[in-house]
């Protein structure tokens, strides 16, 4: 099993965990030892889901403004955490690879592997929801019909970058690749950086 197919398969777990109850505050339950990359995977994931129910909570026109700016709060802490573990999951790889003698004429990819990976767990959600809306008992025949389009073009895009992600992953293993990650410096997060939040010390 490729390293992707493994990630899908973490990705499919958690989302169907954290379906069985739906709800935003629901405690998550890891199943995987804490330190392990698949502990991470299904962290990163975990995130991601209940993020994609507060983006659609937030969306809704008769919000209370109050809750609105209590989940716009919540949805930036959100954020961060992901970032956060994208860099864990570089690190994973940073660490795996470090004693991998690159050859002379290596390149750099666009993106780190992580963030590639962080893709993949956004597309398994996008796959999961409009699978639900193609199959949808009270929708009409139409709108299952272009889900079912959509669908389809997500899980040939799901295929693509899993291979994309794989390739990447043997060709810094081979040398022909290497890693250079940036860190994240989000500065509107940073007390010292935003001014706003400087301004009010």
């Amino acid at each position: 099993m490729s390293f992707t197919e493994h990630a899908n398969k973490i990705f499919n777990e958690t989302i169907r965990d954290y379906h069985v109850s739906d709800n935003v505050d629901t405690k998550i339950s890891n199943p995987y030892p804490e330190g392990t990359i698949d502990n991470i995977l299904y962290l990163k994931n975990w995130i991601d889901t209940v993020q994609w129910h507060l983006e659609d909570i937030i969306r809704d026109p008769a919000i209370d403004p109050s809750a609105g700016m209590t989940i716009k709060h919540r949805i930036d802490k959100s954020n961060q955490d992901r970032t956060d573990l994208v860099e864990q999951i570089d690190s994973y790889f940073l660490e795996k690879y470090k004693n991998v003698k690159t050859l002379p004429d290596a390149t750099i990819n666009t993106e780190s592997p992580a963030w590639a990976i962080d893709r993949l767990s956004i597309l398994a959600l996008k796959i999961y929801h409009m699978r639900e809306e193609a199959m949808r008992t009270d929708a009409t025949e139409e709108h299952k019909r272009k889900c079912s389009a959509k669908l389809n073009v997500l899980l040939e895009q799901q295929t693509d970058l899993g291979e994309a992600i794989d390739e990447l992953l043997a060709d810094i293993e081979a040398g022909r690749k290497y890693m250079k990650v940036y860190r994240q410096m989000k500065m509107y997060n940073d007390a010292d950086t935003n001014p706003v939040l400087y301004g009010k010390k």
